[in-house]
């Protein structure tokens, strides 16, 4: 129909209808374009939006064989927005040896998050720094790959000399101070030793009322008197001071040799006790020298309460009648039984036991007090396990602080580090294995003794349908089997990978097992770590048991498996 109706049209129409169709076509074409244009604008703008928002850079695209670049991560957040920066060793090749801490720029109202980390290589070529992925928010960006070249530092031999290598320089080991300490110590306990002696055991020189308590009361009393003439009271028209030293000496002495209430009794009640002993015949004093003392006593009472006046004469003379008095009542005292003499004996060498008692009080808290702050110094420097370990001992600490040994066990060899030299035992092998099995065996202790070493090795002879496949699994069952046949009882297993330093790779066996002591028959827990490996017609073992709870033996146990290295018998 169409066509039929394009033939009816004129010439001239038809050019007319093509010329408006190349039109419309033409506009179309200029209308995709302007959106393609639009596209691409709003594309690249959407990627320079997140070209701004994580950038990368270095310092230097050259650099000398370990020689430090700086490899710098810049990040364009909001305020709130959470950015999480790469971490660990997420640059290899180039290996990072420090992370800055990252520092904030604030631009209006967003942040700048710059973060830092110095990289290095220590081989010569051309490296590429791999995309690090950085988190912002629930959103994951990449910064570019960049290229590093690392140059060989260049020598120019005919500048810089060559010399053969030098000789091993044997070096004389180096004196331990261990005199310097003993030489502080004796020192400290001869100044303390000295400082206790002369302030407590030293015998010293009496003071004069030491010497003057010392003598017996008659020669008390008599030099008392000899003080009083030596006073000034009486020129001072001092009258009461110097009756109350005359009466205090009189006194003094009949409380100490007649009555032991003379001092805090009233004249009436000393006069009264004096008649008293007087009748009882128990001391032959006069009435008369009863009569002295009480005019004497109550002349006193009369100027030291009345504050009746004295002459001075008479006071002379009272002076002198108890100087009498006093020769009088020793004259009257009874002389002392051999039994009282025992009984006064005893009491001075008494006195002399409470001297002797009391030094040795002294010098013991002294010494206690000393100790404990010694202790707590040493405890506060290393710690007051280590300290209290090492003063009154622990088996862990010796071993681990003793010279260790590092030999080889077995062929093909194990080598091992051990606080001790292992030494080499016969194990018992049933008749029938004796053929097959070449088995050396090395140990310290035993599993009683809690910490113990053994190194097995085992080699199988096999040759032609006697083959033997190790199964390290059902090798480490077999030797748990052994130690629950030595008393092992509740033995947790774990097992994981065991790799030695020197790459050799193999099955650890370990965990807890209960073990009765010999001694007090009671259970203790301990540690165990089974070590197993396989090659061909080989199985090598090492079984370590040690204390739980015990840090020493953890940081032995340590050593020991970082030192375990297996090499093969051409080797």
């Amino acid at each position: 129909m169409l066509k039929k109706c394009w033939g009816i049209l004129k010439e001239e129409d038809k050019q007319i209808m093509n010329y408006e169709l190349r039109i419309i076509n033409m506009k179309t074409m200029v209308n995709n374009q302007r959106s393609l244009v639009l596209f691409y604008f709003f594309l690249f703008l959407f990627s320079c939006f997140l070209n701004a928002q994580v950038t990368s850079s270095i310092d230097s695209t050259k650099i000398k064989i370990g020689q430090q670049i700086t490899f710098k991560i810049e990040v364009e957040t909001k305020p709130n927005g959470l950015v999480v920066f790469p971490e660990g060793q997420t640059f290899s090749p180039l290996e990072m040896i420090e992370s800055y801490a990252i520092d904030t720029i604030k631009k209006n109202d967003k942040y700048n998050l710059i973060k830092k980390y110095g990289l290095t290589q220590f081989d010569s070529g051309t490296y590429t720094i791999p995309r690090q992925k950085i988190i912002i928010g629930d959103k994951t960006f990449f910064t570019d790959s960049l290229k590093v070249e690392v140059n060989n530092v260049v020598i120019d031999t005919t500048k810089q000399g060559l010399y053969d290598i030098k000789p091993i320089i044997e070096v004389k080991e180096k004196g331990s101070d261990w005199w310097k300490y003993l030489l502080l110590t004796l020192l400290i306990i001869g100044i303390v030793g000295f400082l206790m002696y002369w302030f407590i055991w030293r015998k010293k020189p009496l003071t004069e009322a030491e010497q003057i308590a010392l003598l017996p009361p008659y020669d008390r009393a008599k030099l008392a008197l000899k003080k009083l003439d030596e006073s000034h009271y009486l020129e001072t028209d001092s009258i009461k001071e110097y009756y109350s030293d005359l009466t205090f000496i009189i006194r003094k002495y009949l409380d100490e040799k007649v009555y032991d209430r003379a001092l805090e009794s009233t004249t009436d009640e000393l006069i009264n006790r004096l008649n008293i002993l007087k009748d009882g015949n128990q001391i032959e004093l006069s009435l008369e020298d009863i009569k002295n003392l009480e005019s004497i006593l109550k002349r006193a009472d009369l100027v030291k309460f009345a504050k009746s006046a004295v002459d001075i004469e008479l006071a002379k003379l009272d002076r002198n009648t108890i100087d009498i008095e006093i020769d009088h009542v020793k004259e009257a005292l009874p002389e002392p039984t051999e039994e009282e003499k025992l009984l006064d004996e005893q009491y001075r060498e008494e006195l002399e036991r409470k001297k002797k008692r009391k030094k040795i009080i002294i010098t013991v808290v002294i010494g206690v007090f000393l100790l404990i702050a010694t202790f707590v110094g040493f405890g506060l420097k290393y710690g007051f396990s280590y300290v209290k370990d090492t003063i009154i001992g622990h088996d862990s600490v010796e071993l681990l602080e003793g010279d260790w040994v590092t030999s080889a066990y077995g062929v093909p060899p194990v080598t091992i580090s051990t606080p001790k030299v292992l030494s080499r035992i016969e194990m018992p092998l049933p008749d029938e294995m004796k053929a097959q099995v070449t088995q050396t065996t090395f140990t310290y202790g035993t599993l009683l003794d809690v910490f113990s070493i053994m190194v097995n090795t085992n080699s199988y002879k096999n040759t032609g349908e006697n083959k033997i496949e190790i199964d390290v699994e059902k090798a480490s069952e077999q030797s748990l089997k052994g130690i629950e046949a030595q008393g092992a009882q509740d033995i947790v297993v774990l097992r994981d990978k065991f790799v030695t330093p020197n790459g050799a790779e193999g099955l650890k066996t370990y965990g807890t097992l209960k073990i009765k002591n010999p001694i007090s028959q009671k259970l203790q827990e301990a540690n165990y770590v089974l070590l197993q490996f396989a090659s061909e017609n080989v199985l090598q073992q090492i079984i370590l048991s040690y204390p739980m709870d015990d840090e020493y033996a953890d940081q032995m146990i340590a050593r020991i498996l970082n030192s375990v290295e297996l090499k093969k018998a051409e080797e």
